[in-house]
């Protein structure tokens, strides 16, 4: 118990430094825009397979509770609300956990046994402005815009699951869509990827950076930025659920 306490208050205290950084000038631009086009690259593909089988999943399972109801035209409507809700921000969060995180914690682990981040010490250079500032600031920005990308890929999905045992025009499907959809649905969305890419970004960063016994110390840092990132995620999307039902109430 004494460990994790004490394990909690580093990690607050790393959270903390970066704000401070982030704050201070000479925000290293190359570096951030570097971050952000491999993220969003190597993330892209993975990420909108699995948000087009979600749609067309998720749909193809709806259409048979739906039809024995006979609310089979209410289809595109519930699958957009739930997709774009709960199931495309979670699971975009999920797949950059595991890619995005152990990447993180596996290359700042290295340099880290390699003693790479104490030469830039030495040599004058702040490792934690260029390391960790340019990369939590690259992944908080890049999984809202990738989960925006694999809301609209997983809707296609759902449009073509729609038109398997059944025929719907793109009209009707998204006026559908858009008829279902209001702010109060996209907006609480987008606004916990932000949370999500933060908090991944974070715990990427502070295992990497803090790893220690050799390569296999890179391993545990890898694994262990995926398995608390992954956990910190469903964390997150509790709060903001009931944050978010709170506000409703209102």
């Amino acid at each position: 118990m004494k460990a994790t306490l004490i394990e909690i208050g580093q990690l607050t205290r790393f959270t903390g430094r970066y704000f401070h950084e982030l704050l201070k000038p000479g925000f290293e631009w190359a570096e951030w825009a570097r971050q952000c086009y491999f993220m969003g690259n190597r993330s892209l593909p993975l990420v909108a397979i699995t948000s087009f089988i979600m749609g067309l999943v998720i749909t193809i399972q709806s259409r048979p509770t739906l039809v024995e109801f006979g609310a089979e035209a209410w289809l595109p409507g519930m699958v957009s609300v739930s997709l774009l809700r709960e199931i495309v921000p979670v699971i975009t969060a999920l797949i950059c956990a595991g890619k995005i995180g152990s990447g993180i914690g596996a290359e700042l682990g290295s340099m880290r046994v390699t003693e790479q981040i104490d030469a830039m010490e030495v040599s004058g250079t702040n490792p934690y402005k260029y390391l960790v500032v340019t990369r939590v600031t690259a992944s908080t920005l890049m999984i809202p815009v990738l989960a925006i990308i694999a809301d609209a890929v997983s809707l296609y999905g759902a449009y073509l699951g729609a038109n398997l045992r059944g025929v719907l025009s793109w009209t009707l499907f998204w006026h559908q869509v858009l008829e279902s959809l209001a702010f109060g649905d996209i907006i609480p969305s987008i606004t916990k990827t932000i949370f999500f890419g933060f908090a991944i970004g974070m715990i990427g960063c502070y295992m990497g950076y803090h790893s220690s016994k050799g390569t296999e110390g890179v391993g545990r840092s890898s694994n262990s930025a995926v398995v608390i990132a992954s956990l910190l995620v469903f964390v997150i999307d509790l709060l903001a659920v009931q944050i978010t039902d709170l506000m409703n109430l209102n």
